[in-house]
């Protein structure tokens, strides 16, 4: 799952910048999104080490009388240098136009690649599938993450990653 809506969507590249909490919204899609797996059986419920996925795996954990784990697996991508750049600063720069376009071949300055990403996320795919082979877990993560995991699962190359789309529990 991804964390829910905070006030910097869409406005600036957070990556893992520390103290980005979700807002009102986030607080009722991370209710929504509790209520819609409460008659599930979940055994462990994961996050991000991250503000935001920690306060969206909040509630889902509690309707299961669990704790959150946090997992440095479902981080986000590290972003390097653009952390906490606003988009528009971004959007003229060639190398965030190729990073855009090929995130298998390049990474963000001083960051990691989508790559990199992929490879932690499936190594922590395989820990957890062990570890809960007999019930259902929650991992809250981010957008990024959670296109690298998807396009593991599927055998799509990591540059697929812009054909990989959200929704959001209403």
């Amino acid at each position: 799952m991804r964390h829910g809506s905070h006030d910097l969507l869409g406005k600036q590249l957070c990556g893992r910048m520390p103290g980005v909490l979700i807002n009102q919204d986030g607080q009722a899609e991370a209710r929504r999104l509790a209520g819609h797996l409460a008659g599930r059986r979940i055994a462990a419920v994961f996050s991000s080490p991250l503000e935001r996925t920690l306060e969206t795996a909040k509630p889902i954990a509690e309707v299961h009388g669990l704790p959150v784990q946090a997992s440095a697996a479902l981080n986000e991508i590290d972003l390097g240098d653009w952390t906490g750049a606003p988009f528009g600063t971004l959007s003229h720069k060639s190398d965030w136009q190729w990073w855009n376009s090929a995130r298998g071949q390049h990474r963000p300055p001083k960051g990691e690649t989508m790559l990199e990403v992929q490879l932690r996320v499936s190594q922590w795919f395989e820990t957890v599938r062990r570890d809960h082979a007999e019930a259902g877990v929650v991992a809250v993560t981010h957008g990024d993450v959670i296109k690298a995991a998807v396009a593991f699962v599927l055998g799509l190359s990591i540059d697929h990653h812009d054909r990989i789309r959200s929704t959001r529990v209403r």
